[in-house]
């Protein structure tokens, strides 16, 4: 059902009561279900702004919003259309009235509305004339925000379209669910090492107290644009098999504190909305996880804990490889890499005589992630040095088919590499394999994520910084799109 507010300037105010005579105790359990989630404040997220995305283009309006409504403020986790605004005031006629009702509210014209006409979406330069939402409201009743979509002229939607907004409503509260599933099962592993270091403690009696367990948890997921690491080029790119599937492939890189940074490339088992959920959790997971404990194989672990925990996960699995950077102060990184089924990373380094060594980087053991409980990881280290590089690759890559109908396979994939110039951009790198992928017939093709570091060489290095994005929804889609951070 949705709830429709039409109505001409004369006539009564709605139904629905201003912010200051809710009832207390209701809007506190409120409040505290927010609060559950962690959610506020917390930057910006692919999944929220999919959904955001997703709306507009649906309804075809201007704008369109994932919010939060907080206790003085309406909170923006997502955005489309409305550029550099995260927060507005919680005043009645807009979020703050939808969010009380169960229902889609719908606001053909604006300036219509007794409450609505105040807001400062529609009073300010904005001048928002139509609003619809859906309420996000979790399995146990409580309505966290809502999904909105706005446009500047007057209109109506139908009842179809009020259960698309609620459909929308109800992705974004099962991310949600999600990232709560995540932060438990971390803290759990986390509550659970603390008590065996206390257990340590008490045993040894002569060893000093150390520091608890880091509690602060990386709350996004793939970022819109790859960071800017220093001393490091970064480049990827991602592209689904088809427009009617959602992929499972993912990566990610962050920080994780004193100058190291973590990343991660994988792949879940299977296609479709149940793998992009375990795609969703495994982004969570190992963020969180590396927080708690930035050894490559420990994270690992946490995910693998957390895919068996999920009963809602089921029989899927992923493949996954972890990598850990530590600066060198000659240059160069140290890299830790753990594996979990996946196809071994390879490593570019040029030769004297002009040429390529290409090194897969395999470490011995590395079980499926999500398949047994006793899984084993393992890890092993190298040295990133300028002008070389490293490349990480679902089997989307190895398995894409040549003209002839054979997979490029490892060995295709081995020779290609030993082509590539010195010194190794990842820029370039992931360039030269994307357009090694656009040679390729498209049947049987499967999703694809890549993944590229590379140390400058000291005489590329005052440029700065690059960070390249590739990325394409489907085989119809730009194939590429460019992004670029500096820093001196």
């Amino acid at each position: 059902m949705s709830e429709t507010r039409n109505m001409p300037e004369q006539a009564s105010p709605p139904a629905i009561a201003p912010k200051e005579l809710l009832n207390a105790s209701v809007e506190a359990a409120r409040m505290a279900a927010v609060r559950r989630y962690d959610i506020l404040d917390t930057p910006p997220d692919g999944a929220y702004d999919r959904v955001a995305a997703l709306a507009a283009r649906l309804f075809e309006v201007p704008v369109a919003t994932v919010t939060i409504v907080d206790e003085d403020r309406i909170w923006f986790k997502a955005t489309h259309g409305l550029e550099g605004v995260t927060e507005i005031g919680r005043d009645p006629g807009l979020c703050a009235s939808a969010v009380l009702t169960d229902d889609t509210t719908v606001i053909p014209d604006t300036l219509l509305d007794p409450i609505a006409c105040s807001n400062p979406l529609v009073a300010g330069p904005m001048g928002v004339r139509f609003y619809a939402a859906a309420p996000i409201i979790t399995a146990d009743g409580y309505r966290l925000g809502t999904v909105n979509v706005l446009d500047t002229r007057p209109r109506e939607i139908s009842e179809a379209d009020s259960a698309t907004l609620a459909d929308l409503a109800a992705v974004v509260r099962d991310q949600l669910e999600l990232r709560l599933s995540a932060l438990h099962v971390v803290r759990a592993e986390q509550e659970k090492r603390q008590t065996e270091e206390e257990a340590r403690q008490r045993a040894e009696r002569d060893k000093a107290a150390i520091a608890a367990f880091a509690s602060t948890l990386q709350r996004t997921l793939v970022p819109p644009a790859l960071p800017a690491v220093p001393g490091l080029e970064l480049a990827c790119h991602y592209k689904t098999a088809s427009p009617q599937e959602v992929g499972g492939d993912f990566y990610d890189v962050f920080p994780v504190g004193a100058g190291r940074w973590a990343f991660f490339l994988g792949d879940v088992c299977g296609k479709g909305a149940e793998a992009a959920s375990v795609t969703s959790l495994t982004r969570y997971t190992l963020r969180a996880a590396a927080l708690v404990d930035a050894e490559p194989t420990a994270a690992l672990k946490a995910l693998n804990a957390a895919l068996l925990l999920d009963a809602a996960v089921g029989t899927r699995f992923c493949t996954a490889i972890f990598g850990l950077l530590d600066p060198v102060r000659e240059g160069g990184f140290t890299v830790t890499l753990a594996t979990g089924g996946h196809p071994p990373a390879y490593h570019l380094s040029p030769t004297e005589d002009g040429g390529m060594r290409v090194e897969a980087i395999r470490a011995k053991g590395g079980m499926l992630v999500g398949a047994f409980a006793e899984a084993a990881f393992a890890s092993r280290t190298l040295h990133l040095a300028p002008g070389q590089g490293l490349l990480l690759y679902t089997d989307g890559l190895t398995e894409a088919r040549t003209a002839d109908g054979d997979m490029l396979a490892d060995t295709g994939l081995t020779d290609f590499l030993a082509q590539r110039p010195a010194p190794v951009s990842a820029g370039a790198l992931i360039d030269d394999t994307v357009a090694l992928l656009d040679t390729l017939p498209d049947t049987e093709r499967d999703d694809v994520a890549l993944l590229a570091l590379s140390v400058p060489t000291p005489d590329a290095a005052p440029a700065g910084i690059t960070t390249t994005a590739h990325s394409a929804a489907a085989p119809t889609a730009d194939a590429s799109v460019g992004q670029e951070n500096r820093r001196p």
